[in-house]
């Protein structure tokens, strides 16, 4: 008799509660099924029995237990295994040397550079040999290109003879060009595409062939010979140039000057509209963000496409769509007017150097004598060696040693005012000399009493001590008549100038367009049936 595990299972519980017991199932030996062979449950089971045996413990934890007796025989197994598959240092056997004969000789020579210095250039090419007799010298090329450079300071023969040029060839090359514009108004930095021929004779300088450059930005020149053997003779291209103003304009952000290089204009265009302006408005408190910038520049571009910025035309401030400045340069003398026609620089005195105030006007304790006495001026911070300039025009009436300021600068200017600066490294004027607004008078020093390198700059009102802070120019200049009526009229036409509208390429025209088209192979060889 047999018992089931389900029939156990059942009849315990309903005992256990009091229930009536149930009588054991009776089966007979042919009722009773053996479980099937399985490999998923032996897979299983080896799974189980290999992950229990611990084979590889940490042996840095539980050292001298049998868990880590039992990693350390792993660990010496496994590396007596490794030693026994050990490879040997015995050497290999190679394969056997290929012969080389006089034809594969031959073959690798075909396949060095040396057949290419012969003049091959495709196929299979057999080196030199025995057989081949050496020139008695060297054959020299028969053509020779170059590009040469003028030089700051040097002189437009001299490079050509630097270059190869003969002096026969190089004098008609000097009158060629003279007749079309002065030699000295070749800029230096200019490229010259030089040609030279084969030499009449051993020791003779090379004919020149041609000579190609750009002598002004409308114009390219070419001296060559048209025939063979034929005198040099020039040819001029004049180059097509549209001269339409840059305008750039924009919205100012948190700096004026970022913005204006953001919106394309090139850095010299941004700091002489920033000088401009700052003559007029102070950058720091008048202009805002959200303003707009606008200014014109002088512009040329070729049809060749090359590009060239010039001098400041109109710098011009907005705020909220009406104009704060707008100033158009005018005359001879180059001078920005207001659009009313006033030249008006409103920006006072300009600062002798580029520092902060360290003193200010009135009684202080001196840092040297040590004791209170009146600072008649402004001290201004700044390295040794900086430039200081005049604050306004006037005339050198004082250039040397002067006491406690040691080297020191007196200016004269209009009204009775006299300027001085003090402290000086090196004086740059001299006395009875006339300097301009923003000229160099001298460099910052520590001469006389002075504890380091600074600029004490003094005004005087007929000959008595002022504050220089209090004090502001103002020069004018009054267009009127006719002039100022073409003034307004210049004014008015550059403000319809199109912002960008130079950035754009030139159209070409049918001529240009078909001047670079190349020429076809066939069509060098002239008509058909032609000698």
């Amino acid at each position: 008799m047999y018992t089931s595990h389900a029939d156990t299972s059942t009849a315990e519980p309903a005992a256990a509660t009091g229930g009536p017991a149930q009588g054991a199932a009776a089966l007979a030996h042919d009722q009773i099924v053996a479980p099937s062979f399985s490999y998923n449950a032996l897979r299983d089971q080896l799974s189980e029995r290999i992950e229990s045996l611990d084979l590889a413990p940490d042996l840095g934890s539980e050292i001298g237990s049998k868990r880590w007796f039992r990693g350390l025989g792993t660990f010496i197994g496994l590396t007596a295994a490794a030693l026994a598959f050990w490879p040997s240092f015995a050497p290999l056997e190679a394969a056997s040397p290929a012969r080389v004969d006089d034809a594969v000789r031959d073959e690798y020579r075909s396949q060095m550079i040396l057949p290419l210095a012969l003049g091959a250039d495709s196929g299979r090419h057999m080196g030199a040999t025995p057989l081949v007799e050496p020139l008695t010298e060297a054959p020299e090329r028969p053509q020779f290109d170059m590009v040469a450079t003028l030089a700051k300071g040097d002189s437009f023969e001299r490079m050509l003879h630097r270059a190869g040029v003969g002096r026969a060839d190089s004098q008609r090359v000097l009158e060629l060009i003279a007749g079309t514009m002065p030699i000295t108004d070749i800029e230096a930095g200019t490229t010259f595409d030089i040609t030279l021929g084969r030499r009449p004779a051993p020791g003779e300088p090379r004919p020149l062939e041609s000579i190609a450059f750009r002598a002004r930005f409308d114009l390219a020149l070419d001296i060559g010979r048209l025939d063979e053997g034929a005198d040099l003779a020039l040819t001029q291209n004049v180059i097509r140039v549209d001269e339409t103003p840059l305008r750039i304009r924009g919205e100012v952000g948190s700096s004026l000057y970022r913005s204006a290089r953001a919106a394309g204009a090139p850095a010299s265009a941004v700091q002489a509209y920033l000088k401009t302006l700052g003559q007029y408005v102070n950058l720091d408190r008048d202009v805002r963000s959200g303003d707009t910038f606008d200014f014109i520049v002088a512009h040329r571009r070729a049809a060749t496409g090359e590009r060239q910025a010039g001098q400041l035309l109109y710098a011009g401030l907005e705020r909220g769509d009406k104009p704060r400045v707008q100033l158009m340069r005018w005359g001879k003398d180059d001078k920005f007017y207001e659009a009313s026609g006033v030249g008006e620089q409103r920006g006072g005195l300009m600062a002798p150097v580029p520092g902060r105030t360290t003193s200010g006007y009135g009684m202080r304790r001196h840092p040297i004598l040590g004791y209170r006495r009146m600072h008649a001026g402004l001290d201004f911070k700044a390295r040794h060696g900086t430039p200081i300039v005049a604050v306004t025009d006037g005339r050198v009436v004082g250039a040397g040693r002067m006491g406690g300021c040691g080297n020191a600068v007196r200016l004269r200017h209009g009204g009775g005012l006299d300027t001085r600066y003090c402290h000086m490294s090196r004086i740059a004027v001299n006395r009875g000399q006339s300097v301009r607004r923003g000229q160099v008078i001298g460099y910052v020093g520590s001469t006389g009493l002075s504890t380091g390198p600074h600029l004490h700059y003094e005004m005087y009102r007929n000959g008595r001590s002022i504050n220089p802070a209090t004090v502001q120019y103002v020069t004018r200049a009054q267009l009127s008549g006719a002039e100022l009526k073409r003034f307004k009229e210049t004014l008015a036409r550059m403000k319809t100038v199109e912002p960008g509208a130079a950035l754009a390429a030139i159209e070409p025209t049918p001529t240009e367009v078909a001047a670079e088209e190349p020429v076809r192979e066939i069509d060098k060889l002239g008509p058909v049936g032609a000698p």
